[in-house]
């Protein structure tokens, strides 16, 4: 392992990305001019540095955890930026709030397109720095989104003892957003894996969030999990996987 900092960790904290940071300079990193988003998401960047900021205290308080930042090159206007490399820079620019330890025990996952790949290619991410799979996942994300993680999680089957959320917040209309959120919850119901390609389905939209055609790398890096990153359900893949083996 090239990164000391890496060896012996063995949980995963993982901050789930929203949005690309666009600003070319951190005037005012809190402002919606600041960031690329789509029209619902006015008003959210200070809730995102909320997250940001929450998974650097977390990992703060558990010095054998990863802190992973993962979000892909989503939006074609933002350009070839990543959400997960937005979440870093800012957390860089606050000086990951005296707890600059923490940087030195995070990185990004800069692949993953929804909330599915965000679990899932974090624990791929841990994996290629920690040569193991993490005994232990929190999520940081919305508070209402919980019920959607947990259906990430059945889907892959982490041991729910070892699966944590911790949903540090929510935005201002969140009675639009859980409108937004029934619907996608029901899509994953149907579609655990986002695989659906139809218009507007899971999978259509996994693929315009993939504008400059990125390819996961994780089909190599972690080969114990060919068979569930290629499964497309909707069954659940009932293959062996690292942590049912434990």
């Amino acid at each position: 392992m090239s990164n000391s900092h890496w060896q012996g960790l063995e949980n995963l904290i993982l901050v789930a990305g929203h949005a690309v940071y666009i600003a070319d300079n951190f005037n005012d990193p809190t402002s919606d001019s600041s960031w690329f988003l789509q029209a619902f998401q006015k008003g959210e960047p200070p809730f995102y540095i909320e997250h940001i900021r929450n998974g650097v205290v977390f990992a703060d308080d558990d010095y054998k955890a990863l802190l992973v930042f993962s979000g892909g090159q989503t939006r074609n206007e933002a350009g070839p930026k990543s959400e997960a490399q937005s979440y870093w820079i800012i957390a860089d620019h606050f000086n990951w709030w005296g707890k600059t330890n923490v940087r030195l025990r995070a990185t990004t996952e800069e692949f993953a397109r929804d909330s599915f790949e965000n679990l899932l290619f974090s624990i791929c991410r841990f994996y290629e720095c920690c040569a193991v799979y993490p005994q232990k996942v929190t999520v940081i994300s919305w508070g209402f989104k919980e019920e959607r993680f947990e259906l990430h999680r059945k889907a892959i089957r982490f041991p729910k003892p070892r699966f944590v959320f911790r949903g540090v917040n929510n935005p201002m209309d969140q009675a639009n957003a859980m409108q937004g959120e029934e619907a996608a919850v029901k899509f994953f119901e149907r579609d655990p894996y986002g695989v659906n390609e139809d218009k507007d389905c899971l999978g259509d939209k996994r693929r315009r969030r993939n504008p400059f055609n990125r390819q996961r790398p994780y089909l190599v890096s972690c080969s114990q999990l060919t068979g569930l990153l290629q499964h497309r359900g909707p069954d659940y893949y009932e293959g062996e996987l690292p942590w049912s083996k434990e």
